[in-house]
């Protein structure tokens, strides 16, 4: 090891990575301590990780690669398989012209250069790749370390060969009329169960299984960004979905018209129900699962993102004991959450809360939550009718859809009621012209509403990973920041590791615009005042804009500016 230390130490001399002075002070400091030279330049700070990957590929000829940033296809992660990758720490690249490219953190082990040259009866090409980044790389693309020989994708591995060395796949009618499978050991039901185990253990929130023309696709949305997993053969299609469909209670007959489920899993020692979604396309029928972690769901509202000041003032606006506060923003901005977290904070047995949700997707305990039912007339309107004589303190409503159920919220808040609702506007001013438009009187939005919130999400720079980074002037631009306003930030981002697979962030969290209705503006919205002049009121009164709560965050390093610019296209700078 000390002759590996000193060989890679006059590489770092010959890339002038470290001066001749430093490499001799550091060699009488590593005699004396009997500590690793390598080891020591990087405990004293004299080089980077990176420096010493860059010294180990110039070392043997090869070339740095970056495994964070690829997407290497699926065919090529076939050629090395599952047991030999991990064994090896290696990851395939690329294949060309019978050279298979590989990436490995020590190119100093010929051995095992050797052996998978003889094992894949071809010529490897090195590529040298950190430690993190290659762990990472084996967490993608063959799933996680497993200990005992199961587990993770190696069950996944292992039914799939079960089921490809079958003549044919496990037909539908291995499964019986009750939607119980009569082997819950059969490779089937063992592929389609790790499915829905690695997903949650990757805290995905939904599961994606698409036909495509030539492939069975298969993936995760991890922190709100799709991830392609390994993919089931394409040949295993039909019998996935059909055990799928009759876990959630649909029709295995039916293939022509969308259908919708639920299933309850057990992943270790928790349950969790999946939301299931079947949708007819040309090349078979598409299924997504969302997944609903009933203990997983974090209520407390800092959890959410806020910072200090404005926790401080969403806090005093859902204490109030009357009016309606909107939380607006797209599908997927977590505005059911943050409904969830204000619910959590305020519920206490001296009040009564009722919900009307379509769907119930969280069950909270201590209030009272109530599942829309179309078919049978119980719809937001008819339901929230019906709650107002149970003489609750707080409603809740999913979200108001019409003039109709608009109407009847207001007219609660106006009598004594505590409302929250949820709109889809793109800022919090433009909640006012929605409801007018659908028909809300401008003078009962006047005197109702309390707040208005928008909010997007935006993912968490991750602890493990995460080191100061300044953003290219691209990005500041686009923010509308100067370099100067990094001076004193503590601006970061995540470089890839396990614990992220690779991605440099963990964890989402929300930025906010709040415009707390005032006379002033009450007066606006009775005098149908556009959109703009409520925007420029809400600035005076103080509101900062979703990008500019955004900015902030990326000043503390909680988040990236890539991340606000991707979440905040359409706000002003």
């Amino acid at each position: 090891m000390a002759e590996k230390d000193d060989y890679l130490a006059d590489v770092l001399v010959d890339l002038g990575l470290i001066t001749a002075e430093q490499l001799a002070k550091a060699r009488t400091e590593a005699e004396a301590s009997n500590v690793g030279l390598v080891d020591l330049l990087l405990a004293n700070k004299v080089i980077k990780p990176s420096d010493v990957i860059q010294a180990k590929a110039a070392q043997f000829g090869a070339e740095v690669i970056q495994l964070s940033g690829m997407k290497i296809p699926d065919e090529v992660i076939a050629i090395i398989p599952r047991h030999l990758a991990r064994k090896y720490r290696v990851i395939p690249v690329f294949k060309d012209e019978g050279k298979i490219a590989v990436a490995t953190s020590d190119p100093s082990d010929l051995n095992t250069i050797d052996t998978l040259n003889h094992l894949l009866n071809a010529e490897i090409d090195l590529r040298v790749a950190s430690e993190n980044d290659i762990e990472a790389a084996l967490n993608k693309y063959y799933g996680g370390a497993t200990t005992g020989g199961g587990g993770g994708q190696g069950v996944m591995d292992k039914a799939v060969q079960e089921l490809t060395e079958s003549e044919v796949a496990v037909p539908v009618g291995a499964l019986d009329d009750a939607g119980e499978t009569v082997d819950a050991d059969a490779p089937l039901i063992r592929l389609v169960n790790q499915i829905i185990t690695d997903a949650f253990k990757m805290r995905a929130s939904d599961i994606h299984l698409e036909p495509m023309s030539k492939r069975f696709r298969l993936r995760y949305r991890i922190d709100g960004v799709m991830q392609e997993m390994k993919s089931p053969p394409k040949r295993l299609q039909p019998s996935v979905i059909a055990r799928l469909k009759i876990q959630s209670n649909m029709s295995i007959s039916e293939h022509r018209i969308p259908q919708d489920g639920r299933i309850q899993s057990k992943v270790g020692n928790k349950l969790i129900d999946l939301r299931v979604s079947c949708l007819p396309t040309s090349h078979g029928e598409s299924i997504v699962m969302r997944i609903l972690d009933k203990e997983g769901l974090r209520l407390g509202l800092p959890e959410l993102g806020f910072f200090t000041d404005d926790q401080q003032k969403f806090e005093r606006l859902i204490a109030l004991p009357d009016g309606i506060l909107l939380v607006t923003g797209p599908t997927g901005s977590g505005k059911t959450t943050t409904l969830y977290s204000c619910l959590h904070f305020i519920n206490r047995p001296d009040r009564k809360i009722i919900t009307v949700e379509d769907p119930v997707e969280y069950i909270l305990a201590g209030i009272n939550q109530v599942q829309v039912n179309e078919p049978v007339g119980l719809n937001f309107a008819a339901a929230l009718r019906s709650i107002l004589r149970q003489a609750p303190n707080v409603v809740m409503i999913g979200e108001i859809r019409d003039v109709e159920t608009a109407t009847i919220a207001i007219n609660a808040s106006l009598t004594g009621h505590l409302v929250f609702s949820t709109l889809h506007t793109n800022d919090a001013p433009s909640a006012v012209t929605r409801l007018v438009d659908i028909g809300v009187k401008p003078f009962l939005v006047a005197s109702s509403t309390r707040c208005l919130m928008a909010q997007r999400l935006v993912r968490k720079v991750c602890k493990k990973c995460g080191a100061p980074f300044t953003p290219p002037e691209n990005e500041l631009r686009a923010l509308g920041m100067t370099p100067e306003v990094l001076q004193g930030a503590t601006a970061m981002k995540g470089r890839g590791c396990p614990d992220c697979s690779g991605t440099g962030c963990r964890g989402r969290m929300g930025i906010f615009e709040i415009f707390v209705i005032d006379d002033e503006a009450r007066k606006l919205i009775y005098d149908q005042a556009p959109v703009s002049v409520l925007r420029a009121r809400a600035r005076e009164m103080g509101m900062r804009t979703l990008r500019e709560d955004g900015i902030r965050k990326v000043l503390a390093g909680i988040t990236t500016a890539e991340e606000v610019i991707r979440a905040t296209v359409g706000d002003e700078a």
